[in-house]
């Protein structure tokens, strides 16, 4: 169950219907990819017609390499060409792997208590299945990375096979977890092919070409997650893998830590739900409405981080309120002495003497 196409799409139910414009969405799945199919065939000297047919792309446009097709036509083509060639991997490997190979991965999975312990054991039994290359989950200073080392020679599928399986287990990972995972970089060992676009689709976030490993970079805290999801939810996945989209998942559930985050760390590029979104490789309405669907709102979350880290400040600090304001995210003095009044119902001169004075109260006498 490859995940490779660009945005969400229900499932069929396998009925092969003619693909409106509203059911395809935008075209944005490179050529490419299709071309990848064709060797699959190719080396095992089958014809891709049936397989064409079936995702209504025109032979014609399969050479050409500007042209696109929607994920609807990929999911189709995948699926076609699965069943045809007994093989889920579509020709990335030396050995076939027969349909239900990655349900069967997925599914040994499942009973892990942790995203962390389901990645890693998910790896490990990839490469039980296909040891052409070589998958590891590592941590280090609180960033995730699941890396894909390929010691092949250059292939004509390299390509596809790296994003497949990339698009795979981070889809997984969402689904496991229940919660879309943002990344915060993916990095690929060949150059930066010439639909090089597609790839802010694919892989939301900074991505990097010719580097030295391809790879996959997420918050590690989201790898204490619980998996979330039974059996039974397991078995419905499988009746329509393909489907299965990174996109799809609206609730991200260290959302709320990770704003509060950004918040105190970066407090003048967070400042506004722009800057703010930018940090989190989402639009500024995304951010409001995913906001929104947690029972929060970003004022809120900037009230509460604002107000912990003035109070700190005045506590811990002689800073006039000029460098207190700067520190806690606000454009002027004014603001800030605006703000702290409303939240404290005193000015900060006014807080900062009367914990003093508290305080003094508290210290008990010699």
């Amino acid at each position: 169950m490859p995940l490779i196409s660009a945005s969400p799409i229900p499932p069929d139910g396998g009925q092969q219907q003619p693909v409106s414009p509203r059911q395809a969405g935008q075209a944005v799945t490179p050529m490419a990819f299709v071309q990848a199919i064709a060797c699959a065939y190719d080396r095992r000297g089958l014809n891709p017609a049936g397989a064409w047919a079936a995702a209504q792309i025109p032979p014609e446009r399969i050479d050409d390499p500007q042209a696109r097709i929607s994920a609807l036509q990929m999911e189709r083509l995948s699926g076609h060409a699965m069943r045809e060639l007994d093989d889920e991997a579509l020709g990335w490997f030396a050995r076939r792997l027969p349909w239900g190979s990655y349900g069967m991965l997925a599914r040994a999975s499942l009973g892990a208590p942790t995203l962390r312990r389901a990645l890693k054991r998910w790896c490990r039994h990839h490469g039980l299945l296909a040891d052409d290359i070589e998958l590891k989950v590592t941590e280090a200073d609180g960033v995730a990375e699941i890396t894909l080392a390929d010691p092949r020679p250059p292939l004509p599928t390299r390509e596809f096979c790296h994003v497949s399986v990339l698009r795979n287990i981070h889809g997984l990972a969402c689904w496991y977890s229940d919660s879309r995972i943002p990344l915060l970089g993916a990095s690929f060992s060949f150059a930066a092919p010439p639909h090089r676009d597609s790839y802010a689709v694919l892989f939301p976030g900074p991505v990097q070409f010719s580097a030295a490993q391809t790879a996959l970079r997420f918050d590690a805290r989201y790898l204490d997650l619980p998996l979330r999801r039974d059996e039974a939810a397991m078995n419905q996945l499988l009746k329509n893998a393909l489907p299965l989209m990174v996109q799809s998942y609206r609730r991200d559930r260290l959302l709320l830590e990770r704003v509060r985050q950004l918040l105190r760390s970066r407090p003048q590029d967070a400042h506004n739900a722009e800057g703010l979104a930018a940090l989190l490789h989402v639009s500024p309405r995304t951010l409001h409405r995913q906001l929104h669907e947690l029972g929060s709102s970003l004022q809120a979350l900037k009230d509460a981080v604002r107000r912990e880290r003035a109070i700190e400040l005045l506590l811990r600090t002689q800073k006039p309120n000029k460098q207190l304001a700067e520190a806690t995210g606000f454009t002027s003095e004014k603001s800030f002495i605006r703000a702290f009044r409303g939240w404290t119902g005193q000015t900060p001169a006014e807080y900062r003497q009367q914990q003093r004075e508290l305080a003094a109260l508290r210290v008990p006498p010699d």
